[in-house]
């Protein structure tokens, strides 16, 4: 009876002892193909290269598995990644055939099915997984993103607010600007150069009812144009795949109304 309680009190305090390693558990060999396409040799046409893991010995997310081939198996693939959280933006890629990021993306366990791994669509590409956002940002600067007054506080505290006005924000100033709203849109694909894209015209609404600011006026006119704000034609892709949950498409909307009644 003391050996047996012995035992029982053993595994309480170290029960790693007593569970499979990974070494022994059956491997769960899951088929990765990513985008590959490098620059320095722009006479090789773009493919997909297959890739495969160990799903025991691997994270649950797809950034895990990128970072593992990265580190155990292909030092030449490229990707963009920082925070790991959901936070950054940076890791916006095309996984499964749906614009989202790497960090939050769990991997399909089934090893069955193939996993494929775009950069975001209909942008130009940097090498690999990496797009060229230089565009994207420069719209994004155009909108002037900063609150802008032509009066200040008196005693030089700060612009107050009031809850209600401050809930108004909620849904809209937590947008990460990964892109992946935006690369999803088909008007974006095809007017990118006029159209500002779900990520920047929901930016320019967060400034538009923001009570602080105090140039609403001028932030409407420069919407007020054929293509900045009226390629959008409520597709809704950009709310279907914002990996935030937000939805771009109803800002649009408001922006419209907000115009139509001004």
């Amino acid at each position: 009876m003391f050996r047996s309680t012995l035992t029982q009190l053993t595994k309480i305090a170290a029960p790693h002892r007593f569970l499979a390693t990974t070494a022994e558990l059956a491997p769960r060999v899951k088929t990765f193909k990513i985008y590959r396409w490098n620059p320095d040799t722009p006479e090789k046409k773009p493919e997909l290269q297959t890739y495969e893991i160990n799903l025991n010995e691997c994270g649950p997310m797809v950034l895990d598995a990128l970072l593992k081939i990265k580190n155990e198996q292909d030092s030449t693939l490229t990707l963009r990644r920082s925070c790991r959280e959901g936070i950054c933006g940076s890791c916006a890629m095309n996984i499964g055939g749906k614009n989202t990021l790497a960090c939050l993306c769990r991997i399909d366990t089934n090893t069955s099915k193939e996993l494929k791994i775009y950069p975001l669509p209909h942008m130009f590409v940097v090498r690999d997984l990496v797009p060229d956002l230089t565009h994207f940002y420069k719209q994004y600067k155009s909108i002037q993103p900063y609150l802008q007054r032509d009066t200040v506080p008196e005693d030089g505290t700060e612009n107050l607010q009031s809850v209600a006005d401050r809930k108004k924000l909620d849904g809209l100033y937590e947008c990460i600007l990964c892109a992946c709203c935006s690369t999803s849109c088909p008007s974006y694909w095809w007017n990118q150069q006029q159209y500002l894209g779900p990520a920047v015209l929901m930016q320019a609404y967060r400034w538009l009812i923001d009570s602080r600011d105090q140039a609403t006026a001028v932030r409407k006119e420069m919407l007020q144009n054929s293509m900045s704000l009226y390629r959008c034609h409520t597709i809704m892709n950009c709310s279907k795949t914002c990996p935030k949950g937000l939805n771009p498409g109803k800002a649009i909307a408001e922006i419209k109304k907000s115009l139509a009644f001004d």
